[in-house]
């Protein structure tokens, strides 16, 4: 029987993993039937494990690479890589039978002819039978070569691609779960090149990355050939991409983030170079790669790509796809995709949750957070594998591996560390990668750790805390905490969360709760903004060039101030507001004190200074002053833009510190004046009711807004006529005392004759049962505690005896 060398990419499919792999089943199965709907795949063929085979038994390699390999010490690190290099260096040397280099050259041949072209410029991607197994991924272990051109350099890159079979990672993979080398074959795809050294390329996955959250699209991508993004030798433009709203034909993106581009691979221009690395224009530096409209289309793409592999296997698959954008012609392509294995297989019914316990010491450096663990060890910087010989020492089990980047070379190292730090990279480089399916927290894209960290110092690496994440002094102690969601009883009524950061609320999309009960505008403005807006929008007309030279520094990327002011609370509002759809989520307007604002970039020129901002200029009076009210139009634009644009219409929004009727009054005609009139779109207006003429006067407040919101510690502070930050007064500090809960019941009293909600968003409930009872007993419609209380508050409502309601 004759063996076939290779085949055309059209004519496989996922059924022939064992004859070419699981990247060419999966690239061929999206040529037969994702190509239909529009998805643009570049054609090529493969070369078959027949052919892998054939060049093995050819050259009689079997018996001395197995020698080689079982003499390996794999406790060794040194040893692995002599092994590695040796069974490497005997492929490479192997002569390719004649039959096979025939076919493999007339079928490139073929290929070329398809495009006009003697000898067209092609990848070929190594592809193993075992790429995409329950148990293991062997994803990425495996060579590609870019920008081949002619008979010798694809001969020589087949090769190499067989040679790539046995890299270090590979042989050391494969022993770790218990698979025979041979057992694996490898088959290769001769694919035609995108030029996108002349556009963008990366990679997207079909779910948030940190968290599995299932609705959104995460797209990275960078200038030039996609190599560097997996390196992580830049830190690549981000989207976030919406599932529901992008089907539903909305602007579905809800946060963008400018990556620092400053290289990219682009084609070699000499005959024996493939690729080179050249510096980034400085004008592109600061663009998006791709344009919106290259954003939904690509989103668009890998939600078809997740839904087909979703029905083919019967359960849910998410994707990882890599991209790429043709800069002569502007064309997308996708150019592989295959199965996520890490989100995929977690069991989203538990929720483990790690801690920091006490105060950390110092910080000594932050990057972007990859995962949400926690790990302590001695750092150890290593700038490449040789560093260990040279300095003479070795890498310890349990060592926290500092470096400028990873590759797949690093693997072995990897699997050793309690957790790793690097210079560069974003959240979709090898480190970050790795460390997901390692189960160990990264901390990338830092930009000076290796300068800053010491060799040898204990460290501790705090994935926990956020989007951020932290390298302290010292060995911290954290808690690690696990709940399983299916035994939680349930509730007499519905329980929402209290959400200050985006970064964190995809993670908390998986708690049971009826939504957002208050998601606080103050905390995205001081942490994502970090400008007072009226510096924002007048800076140009104060004598500061250091304000006005830092504020034009931030707003790089954005259109003008008025542009990245909005945007920016645009996205964190709509980032929560996505995790929770389409429950409702209650964004309250700003409410920091004159001091607060006062802090910000430039606040000094804006604010006054007051005895006691805690009862001054806060809240509601800011909106409709003459003094504020255009940064108060900046709000009302964010959330216009939510709720119509990015079609997050379960956005409802709240006034703090509203004093009077008439205020209230002049706070809604305001918003009508900036586009945000209550009941525009179904638009909710809910009170905060935190002072006690909110209280007294609830039945004129009501007749304005959809349901008030109980603020128990600004209502305990104003009730009992205390200072809630004095020490000296602190325990007479009490949301229970019988004063408080009297303004309490009279307000439920008052919401229900006027038929509006009432809920409160506080600590109480969850920290003392007997006041959740209360609550409860007066008929309260919901309560509001944050993510770390809701588990206890649960428990601590669903004692109370009324008809249960699942959350």
């Amino acid at each position: 029987m004759q063996k076939i060398f290779t085949v055309g990419l059209k004519q496989v499919g996922i059924r022939d993993i064992e004859e070419v792999g699981g990247k060419n089943a999966s690239l061929g199965e999206m040529l037969q039937h994702l190509t239909p709907l529009g998805i643009r795949i570049p054609d090529g063929f493969v070369i078959t494990v027949a052919a892998y085979r054939e060049f093995i038994a050819s050259n009689a390699l079997e018996t001395n690479v197995r020698q080689i390999i079982d003499s390996i010490d794999y406790d060794n690190l040194e040893s692995l890589r002599r092994g590695g290099l040796q069974v490497r260096t005997l492929i490479r040397n192997g002569n390719i039978p004649e039959a096979l280099s025939e076919e493999v050259v007339a079928a490139y041949r073929a290929l070329s002819g398809n495009y006009n072209q003697e000898f067209t410029d092609v990848a070929v991607r190594s592809s193993a039978t075992a790429e995409d197994l329950p148990d293991a991924s062997f994803a990425g272990q495996q060579e590609t070569y870019l920008n081949v051109r002619g008979p010798v350099a694809l001969m020589d890159a087949v090769r190499n691609c067989f040679a790539s079979l046995f890299t270090d990672r590979a042989i050391s993979y494969r022993r770790s779960f218990g698979y025979d080398d041979f057992s694996i074959g490898l088959s290769i795809c001769v694919q035609k090149m995108v030029r996108s050294d002349l556009g963008a390329s990366g990679v997207s996955f079909s779910l948030d990355t940190e968290s599995g959250f299932r609705e959104a699209v995460i797209i990275n991508g960078s200038y030039g050939l996609g190599e560097m993004i997996v390196q992580g030798s830049v830190s690549p433009d981000e989207f976030i991409v919406f599932k529901p709203t992008l089907q539903a034909g909305f602007n579905a993106i809800i946060e963008k983030k400018l990556g620092v581009k400053d290289k990219m691979m682009v084609y070699g221009d000499k005959p024996d170079e493939r690729v080179r690395i050249i510096p980034t224009e400085k004008s592109f530096q600061h663009r998006f790669c791709i344009n919106d409209q290259m954003v939904h289309l690509l989103a668009e793409w890998v939600v078809k790509i997740e839904t087909y592999y979703s029905s083919l296997k019967d359960r849910w698959t998410p994707m990882d796809v890599e991209w790429a954008v043709d800069g002569l012609s502007g064309d997308l392509f996708i150019v592989q995709a295959r199965p996520e294995t890490i989100h995929s297989r977690r069991d989203h019914h538990t929720f483990t949750e790690y801690v920091i316990a006490g105060s950390p010491k110092e910080i000594l450096v932050r990057g972007i957070a990859v995962g949400d663990r926690v790990a302590s060890g001695k750092v150890n910087i290593l700038f490449s594998m040789d560093k260990r010989v040279i300095d003479g020492h070795e890498f310890t089990a349990g060592d926290v591996l500092v470096t400028d980047m990873t590759d797949p070379d690093w693997e072995p190292i990897m699997k050793k560390a309690s957790a790793i730090v690097t210079n560069k990279g974003g959240r979709t480089c090898h480190a970050a990668i790795v460390a997901r399916e390692l189960g160990i927290p990264a901390i990338v894209g830092c930009g000076n750790a290796t300068e800053i960290l010491e060799q040898g110092l204990t460290v501790t690496a705090s994935c926990a805390e956020g989007e951020t994440g932290f390298v302290y002094e010292g060995e911290v102690d954290f808690q690690k905490v696990e709940y399983d969601l299916r035994e939680l009883p349930a509730t007499s009524i519905p329980l929402m969360l209290n959400v200050a950061s985006p970064s964190m609320s995809f993670r908390f999309s998986h708690l049971p709760c009826n939504g957002v009960g208050l998601a606080r505008e103050e905390f995205i403005i001081n942490n994502y903004i970090q400008v007072h807006p009226l510096a924002l929008l007048n800076h140009r007309r104060l004598d500061d060039a250091a304000l006005t030279s830092e504020i034009e520094k931030r707003i790089t990327g954005y259109q003008n101030e008025r542009d990245f002011f909005v945007k920016k609370l645009t996205y964190g509002i709509a980032k929560i507001a996505a995790a929770f759809y389409p429950k409702k989520v209650i964004v309250r307007f700003s409410d920091f004190k004159t001091n607060e604002y006062y802090n910000l970039l430039g606040g000094s020129y804006f604010e006054p200074v007051e005895e006691n901002p805690m009862i001054g200029w806060r809240g509601a009076s800011r909106y409709y002053s003459e003094a504020y009210k255009q940064a108060f139009g900046l709000e009302c634009e964010a959330i216009r833009a939510v709720r119509e644009e990015l079609g997050l219409a379960n956005v409802a929004v709240m006034i703090p510190f509203c004093r009077t009727a008439d205020e209230l009054l002049k706070v809604m005609e305001t918003m009508d004046r900036f586009g945000l009139a209550r009941g525009r779109e179904g638009l909710e207006l809910y009170l905060m009711a935190e002072v006690p003429s909110n209280i007294i006067l609830a039945d004129e407040f009501a007749k304005h807004i959809d349901g008030f919101s109980i603020g128990s510690n600004d209502l305990t502070q104003l009730t009992l006529g205390l200072d809630r930050d004095s020490a000296l007064v602190a325990e007479l500090y009490d949301e229970r005392n019988e004063a408080v809960k009297i303004m309490i019941s009279n307000l439920i009293a008052s919401a229900k004759r006027n038929n509006v909600k009432v809920g409160i968003c506080g600590q109480g409930p969850s920290d003392f049962p007997d006041f959740a009872q209360f609550l409860v007993a007066q008929g309260i419609d919901s309560i509001s505690v944050t993510p770390d209380s809701l588990l206890k508050t649960i428990r601590a409502v669903s004692s109370i005896g009324q008809q249960n309601v699942k959350l």
